[in-house]
């Protein structure tokens, strides 16, 4: 019993070498969180990237796509090239690509520059995410992971909370090229504090490291660029009715289809899925899945309401939602404690159900709230959010061996950053398209024929006559209206996205007790 119980022990200790792992955790979450940071960052300067590069704001979307697009094809295949490589030497590289990416991005004179350096930068940022958290969960012994996700847990969910603002204020502030040289400092503090504290384990240097599996990788490429394309295009293309979708999902689905019967049947593929009969692994990997439709959706919807129907400013916007930020971070040293002492099923069940219910208060809204109406909802938001990520990340991981991690935890990555993206497409479609709906409701119950509507017209018209004269009056009087009625009617789509968010997080509840203990 005793041999067995320090097994864990000398694993994590082959892996620190000696070394505090707390500045390991320190030093890998540094990278993490630049990563992070930089996908939500970014989403706010668009407009001015769009203006200042003489490119339309659908032109501008590209510097999302195609960042997320290369972020998603390296995420999973980051262990064979860590393995290949080594994983110090392979996670110093992408830092300092990611990093030099980062500055071309911050001087690029064009747009097409400017979408080569995201390319460059996702493809160095994609491995980032699991290499860090396969570094940490292996370099703590296992009734000491619960606290060291409490650490990663800061970078993952954070880091989308702050972009927004530290983004909006760059770019007020200073320039949209700051929303990308900021990553220049942080990520020359990760190449030192790595390269001084982390090592590779045994294991790794050790490891017989197979030919690289071309088909498996050109299937990842094909799917998860696909996938991403339809997910960032569709709502503006009008889905299946334009034809270079259905082809993309054409080759979407039968990439797909190959890449999980490849890497399921043959051996040394790129990614391996047989990973996934771990049922607790599955579970976590379905959870994380939603936890990405989840939080992405609301991080994005949230300031959406303050700016387009409160007329906020980016930043503004911003500093309304940032205590999400707080409350994740007061969470933090509790959910730190609580995770050797009590069973991660609970902590879920608190976590799904504290997000649930806050998102299910969002959804009673309205055009007249204040700033601080939300403050307290937007702060257990954040708290209840550390309840789910490190809970599911020890459950997922706690029946793998250490060998295992570096594999399952790019898939793991994969699935919330797809989740994450799936959830942003899904909420602005139904916020453009509900939209219409609740349009259409609202005429019907109001004709413009009936008693109301022009009683409305006519106080309308009488408070315009002013500044128009009685003749012209008619004309901005509807006009007025009309705008009322698309506020109204957009209003609701938000009601809508949030009622339907929180039954998500109520269902999550009840997959949360399919874990083994």
């Amino acid at each position: 019993m005793a041999s067995a119980a320090t097994a864990p022990q000398d694993q994590s200790a082959s892996v620190t070498q000696g070394v505090n792992p707390w500045l390991i955790a320190a030093s890998v979450m540094l990278a993490t969180f630049m990563e992070v940071l930089d996908t939500a960052i970014a989403s706010v300067a668009l407009p001015y990237i769009a203006g200042s590069l003489s490119a339309s704001n659908d032109e501008a979307t590209w510097v999302l796509t195609s960042y997320l697009v290369a972020n998603a094809i390296v995420l999973p295949a980051s262990n064979w090239f860590s393995l290949k490589f080594g994983r110090k030497r392979f996670l110093l590289s992408c830092i300092v690509i990611f990093t030099i990416a980062s500055f071309a991005c911050g001087a690029a004179p064009t747009l097409p520059i400017l979408l080569l350096a995201r390319i460059v930068q996702g493809a160095g940022g994609g491995a980032l995410q699991p290499l860090s958290q396969a570094i940490l969960l292996e370099s703590f012994p296992p009734a000491k992971r619960g606290a060291a996700m409490a650490v990663f847990a800061f970078g993952v969910v954070v880091a989308p909370v702050l972009g927004p603002t530290l983004g909006g204020w760059l770019t007020d502030t200073y320039s949209w090229r700051y929303a990308f040289y900021i990553n220049i400092p942080i990520g020359v503090l990760a190449i030192l504090m790595i390269s001084r504290f982390v090592h590779d384990p045994p294991y790794i240097s050790k490891a017989r490291v197979p030919a690289f599996d071309r088909y498996g990788f050109a299937a990842l490429v094909v799917w998860t660029g696909c996938l991403q394309v339809v997910l960032d295009k569709g709502q503006e293309d009008d889905w299946f009715g334009a034809t270079w979708i259905r082809w993309a999902v054409f080759f979407l689905i039968t990439s797909f289809i190959y890449f999980c019967w490849h890497c399921w049947r043959d051996k040394d593929t790129i990614v391996d899925l047989k990973v996934l009969r771990d049922r607790n692994f599955l579970l976590g990997s379905i959870l994380i899945f939603m936890f990405g439709v989840g939080i992405y959706s609301t991080v994005t919807v949230l300031p959406l309401f303050y700016q387009e129907l409160l007329g906020y400013t980016a930043f503004t916007a911003g500093l309304v939602v940032a205590p999400r930020g707080i409350g994740a971070v007061c969470g933090m040293p509790i959910i730190g404690y609580l995770s050797n002492k009590v069973d991660p099923r609970y902590l879920l069940t608190f976590g799904f159900f504290t997000f649930g219910l806050t998102t299910l208060y969002f959804g009673n809204v309205t055009l007249d709230i204040s700033p601080t109406t939300l403050l307290l909802p937007i702060l257990i938001t954040g708290f209840g959010l550390s309840f789910v990520f490190v809970p599911i990340s020890t459950a997922a991981y706690g029946t793998l061996d250490a060998k295992q991690i570096g594999n399952a935890s790019g898939l793991f990555n994969l699935m919330r950053n797809v989740g994450g993206s799936i959830g942003i497409s899904i909420a602005s479609t139904l916020l453009t398209r509900r939209a219409d709906v609740h349009q259409n409701e609202i005429l019907n119950s109001v004709p413009r024929t009936g008693q109301q509507f022009q009683n409305s017209l006519g106080s309308v018209t009488q408070f315009l006559s002013n500044p128009y004269g009685q003749t012209n009056a008619a004309d901005p009087a509807q006009a007025m209206l009309y705008q009322q009625l698309g506020r109204q009617a957009s209003l609701w789509a938000f009601v809508d996205v949030f009622r339907w968010l929180s039954l998500l997080c109520f269902f999550c509840v009840g997959i949360v007790w399919l874990f083994k203990k």
